[in-house]
């Protein structure tokens, strides 16, 4: 007993959550800002496929139907390995303790291609040579409020991240851009600009919800994947939320033990729209809302705050 106990002490000691280190004025955690240089250089290839959102808006469900459709809907080949091995998330450095050491841009460089990546960086931190070889990227936006509230829950599970203070102290933190990977605002703007220019397949998470199987049609198009309605049905089941939630390879159980404390909120949390009523006070909502209104009148995108 007093050898767990000790193992548990040592480990709580071990993972010391993250100060924020500003990148061109988007805040990113110390160990990312330690390999900036490596990150920046990163040479994409052309056949690589570039999964893009902001954290917290349905990165892993999007990651898992790529590889589903990529695999053409084998679920056994889909669980060769956990949602962070099979792609590699490329900015993100865990440089200790040595046993939960991560680094997504040395996963990616050993990866035989054709590789699928993962990023949450705004698009102008997006290193240059995924521009240049023209890679395809799907980029995923979530409406802001329940953005907000499924980023606050993960910050308190999550060590790896910055201590999220209280709620109240969240909400202004995610209003003011002072969190992790930056503004909201600027990010879904930024990437919906660069989808005139760029081979970007831009998703809402609302639609995602709504129609699966429609969604999941664009993105087997975009990947030039021609796939029977069997095949189809096959994704939209295992790619739901009840069965990811109960994946080991795609709900985080696996990884990061020690880091990522399930109890306090799990990896997998409601995945739902319109969840953020269930937080927001009313005073709360209508000051974000004015707040909202200013930072997206320069924008012709628009969300669904609810079904």
């Amino acid at each position: 007993l007093a050898m767990d106990k000790m193992k548990d002490l040592s480990l709580k000691e071990t993972v010391i959550r993250p100060e924020l280190f500003e990148v061109e004025g988007v805040p990113l955690t110390q160990p990312i800002g330690s390999t900036w240089d490596q990150v920046w250089k990163f040479k994409a290839r052309p056949d690589d496929v570039l999964i893009a959102t902001y954290a917290k808006a349905g990165t892993t469900w999007t990651q898992e139907i790529v590889d589903m459709v990529q695999q053409n809907g084998d679920t056994e080949k889909c669980k060769r390995e956990t949602t962070y091995k099979r792609q590699p998330f490329l900015e993100w450095f865990i440089p200790e303790p040595p046993s939960l050491r991560y680094s997504g841009l040395e996963l990616a460089e050993a990866m035989p291609s054709p590789r699928t990546i993962k990023t949450h960086l705004p698009v102008q931190l997006l290193p240059p040579s995924f521009w240049e070889q023209n890679c395809k990227i799907i980029y995923v936006a979530r409406n802001a409020k329940d953005n907000l509230v499924s980023y606050y829950h993960f910050h308190r599970m999550n060590k790896g991240l910055p201590d999220p203070g209280t709620w109240e102290e969240f909400v202004e933190k995610f209003m003011t851009g002072k969190v992790l990977w930056g503004s909201w605002y600027d990010h879904v703007k930024g990437w919906w600009k660069a989808k005139d220019k760029h081979r970007i397949l831009y998703l809402f998470y609302e639609d995602m919800k709504e129609n699966p199987k429609q969604e999941i049609q664009k993105i087997a198009k975009f990947l030039e994947k021609d796939l029977s309605q069997e095949v189809l049905n096959k994704i939209v089941h295992s790619t739901s939320f009840e069965v990811m939630k109960n994946n080991p390879m795609a709900n985080y159980t696996k990884d990061f033990q020690g880091i990522m404390d399930h109890s306090i909120s799990p990896f997998m949390r409601k995945g739902t729209v319109a969840d953020w009523k269930n937080h927001f006070t009313v005073a709360q909502n209508e000051k974000f809302d004015e707040d909202y209104k200013k930072k997206m009148s320069d924008t012709s995108l628009v969300f669904r705050m609810e079904l």
